[in-house]
């Protein structure tokens, strides 16, 4: 009799790492994919999210949808903590009554920015902005819940999908002759294919090991910079002719503070999974590639 297939539920279909896990399942026919959006699995929604489960068992669940308007969280608090902490916590429940494995991703902005060295997985969260606050709260809510999850944090996100730093800034400089970025602000710039590409291999490891402890892990590309600096090699992978001009935090003022600093230590998921982590560079001419440059 020919074995099923394991199946790998993916929400947030839309986002920049839902696209790229879209992008790249083709890659992966033995295994069967879900992809749902918010009008199939709505996470602002309890109801929606026990809908969805009802006849239906997975093996992975990925968990890439998530409120991430960092400035708005501080004025829609509702909403922001609904999908990222009580959604959260809710699929890590109907994981751990599925044995299934929770992936749910997680944020840099758990942390205060007061560090000076790279923050490893098991320093204490203290986030200084609300957004920060519901993805710690998810974490904690999904290791009660199931502490099988796996929580993998991230940063400063990119695709040639969606919305995001680089496509901003390729636009600013178009229109611009010169504009300016903030450059107090030091963490790395993770690209969408790279980090899509690690979760699929998380989940090619829990579904051949099914018993492997949960946690916290953090991925990004490798870098120790600031938007500056990112803005500056944008620019000049562009060869584009705008001054790029350096500011500090107080000069650009937003609802939600920052950390001044977020660099995380990412050895765990290398030693863990086998995971291999890429230059910030060579991955963000690789995604220019892909817009045009």
């Amino acid at each position: 009799m020919e074995q099923s297939r394991p199946v790998f539920l993916v929400t947030g279909k839309n986002g920049q790492v839902g696209w790229e896990l879209q992008r790249l399942s083709k890659n992966y026919p033995a295994i069967e994919w879900v992809f749902t959006d918010r009008t199939e699995l709505d996470l602002s929604n309890p109801e929606s999210i026990d809908a969805f489960f009802l006849n239906r068992s997975v093996h992975v669940v990925m968990n890439v949808g998530a409120y991430t308007a960092v400035d708005k969280a501080e004025s829609e608090q509702d909403l922001a903590f609904q999908i990222n902490a009580a959604a959260v916590g809710q699929l890590a429940r109907i994981c751990a009554k599925q044995s299934a494995r929770l992936i749910t991703i997680s944020t840099d902005y758990v942390f205060p920015g007061q560090s000076e060295k790279p923050y490893p997985v098991n320093q204490p969260t203290d986030p200084i902005n609300y957004y920060g606050y519901t993805k710690s709260v998810g974490e904690q809510m999904a290791l009660t819940e199931d502490p099988f999850s796996w929580i993998v944090r991230t940063s400063w996100v990119y695709s040639s999908h969606g919305h995001n730093f680089v496509k901003t800034m390729l636009r600013l400089m178009k229109e611009r002759t010169a504009i300016q970025v903030v450059a107090d602000q030091v963490g790395a710039p993770t690209y969408a294919a790279d980090l899509a590409e690690a979760l699929i291999q998380m989940g090619h490891a829990s579904v051949n090991d099914g018993s492997k402890p949960g946690g916290i892990y953090h991925y990004s590309n490798a870098a120790n910079i600031s938007w500056f600096d990112f803005a500056v090699a944008i620019r000049d992978n562009a060869g584009l002719n705008c001054e790029v001009n350096p500011i500090p935090s107080s000069s650009f003022p937003t609802p939600a503070k920052r950390p001044s600093y977020s660099v995380m230590d990412l050895k765990k998921i290398e030693e863990d999974f086998q995971i291999s982590i890429k230059d910030w560079q060579e991955r963000l001419k690789a995604c220019m590639l892909e817009l045009g440059y």
